[in-house]
């Protein structure tokens, strides 16, 4: 398994579980997360952004199936698919650029919609 491999399984695990700490471990004060609510740089701007993200995916009922996951040298691509109380991700997207061992640098994309 690769360090990206590697890297990305435990972010994956870490997240389906809903620990943020474990998340959080995934990054380092230097690493970028783009989406298109915003930026957020450094990890207290990145904890924030999962720590909302752990919230909602944590209420009764939430689910999120990964579809897709390709690994290439330094980057990961997945695409996924969830549905919270809140919200439904019918059509989600991150990809992950991971140098050594933490994610420098991440993006997301998604089809997200208010439940009604």
């Amino acid at each position: 398994m690769t360090t990206t491999e590697s890297v990305l399984e435990h972010h994956l695990t870490a997240f389906g579980d809903q620990e943020l700490s474990a998340i959080m471990d995934d990054y380092r004060e230097e690493s970028v997360v783009v989406t298109n609510v915003g930026t957020f740089r450094g990890l207290e701007e990145i904890e924030g952004l999962f720590a909302d993200l752990c919230e909602e995916f944590d209420q009764e009922g939430a689910t999120i199936d990964v579809h897709q996951q390709t690994v290439e040298d330094e980057f990961a691509y997945i695409v996924w698919e969830g549905k919270t109380p809140d919200n439904v991700y019918e059509f989600a997207t991150d990809t992950f650029y991971v140098p050594d061992d933490t994610i420098d640098f991440q993006t997301f994309a998604g089809d997200v919609t208010p439940t009604e």
